[in-house]
């Protein structure tokens, strides 16, 4: 299906367009402690919202891995934040994003090597550099129905997100350029 196909199918109807759905952005240090805190800082410097703390499944001793232990923060982020966050973020990238970075339901990610790369953040010497991992989820209007709690319904084969389509939305939605 061409770009122009999808765009008069999502035009006809609005349920088939799709949406940013959430942006997940996950920093993992690998040892709790001074690391951990001070990942979690540019997280809220970032985000403007207050990082979630994950642990460590298993136990790694060539590492020094502890099970339970701290070793990472995200942050999710959600409509009108999500989308500001990704417009900032994208520069980093040069608004390049290799097809191979899509799966088969629409979602995308890319890493972020050096978080001062990001416009408007200075480097501090006291925090460090980071890197982080966005993970972009996209859906349908509608596709709640297969989640909810409660009266979970199937989900039709033509509403899922296909990759293609995701492509078209992320070019006109955010500017990006799909390598």
């Amino acid at each position: 299906m061409s770009e122009d196909e999808i765009r008069k199918r999502w035009e006809e109807n609005p349920m088939l367009k799709p949406r940013i759905d959430k942006v997940v952005v996950n920093i993992s240090v690998g040892k709790s402690g001074e690391p951990l805190e001070k990942a979690s800082k540019v997280l809220k410097i970032l985000t403007g919202q207050t990082p979630c703390k994950r642990k460590a499944k298993k136990t790694i001793r060539d590492f020094g891995i502890r099970r339970g232990e701290p070793m990472a923060c995200i942050v999710t982020l959600r409509k009108q934040k999500a989308t500001e966050f990704l417009k900032r973020v994208l520069h980093v990238v040069d608004f390049k994003i290799p097809k191979s970075r899509f799966d088969n339901y629409g979602n995308f990610a890319f890493g972020i090597k050096e978080h001062i790369e990001i416009p408007g953040v200075k480097y501090d010497p006291e925090i460090g550099i980071f890197g982080m991992d966005v993970c972009v989820s996209l859906s349908r209007p509608g596709w709640r129905v297969k989640n909810r709690r409660k009266c979970k319904a199937k989900i039709g084969s033509s509403h899922v997100l296909t990759p293609e389509e995701a492509m078209v939305f992320v070019k006109d939605t955010l500017g990006v350029e799909i390598v």
